[in-house]
C-alpha cells in the first residue's frame, strides 16, 4: 500500500469500514482517558499537582505521569487517587469507555 491509499482510523471508521484496534492502542486510550479524568478532577478542586501527589501518598512525578496516559495506576492506587480527590470513580469499559470522578456529598 503506497501513502495515498492510508487511511486514519477514524477516517476508516466514518467510511463504514470494520477497524481492529490492537490491544496496545486500546489500552493507550484507556491511559489517556484516565488521566484526563484526574486532571479534570483536581483543576475542579483547585489543587495542584504537588497537592494531590501530598494527598495520595505519592510523588507529582508520579501524578504528572498519570495525568499524560504514561502510567495506568493499580486498583490500590486508584483508589488512594479517588480518596484524595474527594471523590468516587465510576469506570465503564465498552465501545465507548469512560472514567469519571463524582464527589462525594458532604458529611
Amino acid at each position: 500500500m503506497n501513502h495515498s491509499e492510508w487511511k486514519t482510523r477514524r477516517t476508516r471508521r466514518l467510511l463504514g469500514e470494520r477497524v481492529e484496534e490492537s490491544s496496545a492502542y486500546t489500552e493507550a486510550g484507556y491511559a489517556f482517558a484516565l488521566g484526563q479524568a484526574v486532571h479534570d478532577r483536581r483543576t475542579e478542586l483547585g489543587l495542584s499537582q504537588a497537592e494531590l501527589a501530598r494527598r495520595a501518598s505519592m510523588t507529582q512525578p508520579q501524578i504528572s505521569n498519570i495525568e499524560s496516559g504514561g502510567m495506568v495506576p493499580t486498583l490500590p492506587l486508584l483508589a488512594r487517587l479517588a480518596k484524595a480527590l474527594e471523590a468516587s470513580l465510576t469506570i465503564t469499559l465498552d465501545d465507548d469507555s469512560s472514567f469519571s470522578f463524582t464527589p462525594r456529598a458532604a458529611a
